[in-house]
């Protein structure tokens, strides 16, 4: 059955808690988009404000996440220099973290040199955008480097409401061809109307964010992606 992941785009810890409020009890894991104003031109939690005391008291370890007891963290870090940043991101307590390909200077190398025990206690994927040539992960994949993909839907990525990008269908049937086993995700632009494709082209994961958080009764709309994923 195909993962339906809310996708959680905050300016603010609030905003994080009241999103998370919505979807505890109906989905087993969200979301959370790290946008640092370089990367990407949008800038969200923890870095529109550094100095939020909810993240301060996250990095002192004094506070976890909002219901951190009941819902696993997926960080989607679209971060430059996300290495130096690495320490500090871990702290949130994420069961999995994607790292964009085109955020890395060189994507081996940074995953050959990955703590040892990030790699044994989160699963760690990379993401690619539509305009990036799907033989660039190649290597990664033979190598191993990540467990899962996640294919963007957009082309401006860290911002949600986006048009759907038809790109990232020939990206994942392209990944599926390949890797016959490989988990896909897609970000981005995941709507009604665009989940039953992706699933049949081989998505395995769909990554939602305005499509389910904005929608009038969430409950429903999450059972209709969940019928259309089946």
């Amino acid at each position: 059955m195909t993962e339906i992941i809310p996708a959680i785009l905050a300016k603010n810890f609030d905003e994080i808690e009241v999103t998370i409020e919505k979807v505890r009890g109906l989905v087993p894991m969200v979301q959370i988009d790290i946008c640092d104003g370089v990367f990407v031109s949008n800038q969200t939690w923890p870095y529109r404000d550094g100095t939020d005391p909810s993240w301060q008291a996250i990095l002192a370890e004094q506070e976890g996440m909002p219901y951190w007891d009941e819902i696993d963290f997926e960080l989607d870090l679209m971060v430059a220099h996300v290495d130096k940043r690495l320490a500090d991101l871990i702290k949130i307590g994420p069961s999995r973290i994607v790292f964009h390909i085109e955020s890395l200077e060189n994507p081996n190398s940074f995953f050959d040199h990955l703590d040892p025990y990030i790699k044994e206690t989160i699963e760690i994927g990379v993401a690619i955008n539509t305009t990036t040539p799907i033989e660039e992960l190649w290597d990664l994949l033979d190598k191993k480097q990540v467990s899962f993909v996640q294919c963007m839907g957009i082309e401006k990525i860290g911002y949600q409401g986006q048009p759907f990008d038809e790109r990232v269908i020939s990206q994942i049937t392209a990944l599926r061809a390949r890797y016959s086993d490989l988990p896909i995700a897609v970000d981005g632009a995941v709507s009604l109307e665009t989940a039953r494709e992706l699933v049949a082209r081989g998505a395995t994961r769909l990554v939602i964010g305005s499509a389910l958080l904005e929608s009038e009764d969430i409950h429903t709309t999450l059972e209709e992606f969940k019928n259309l994923a089946e």
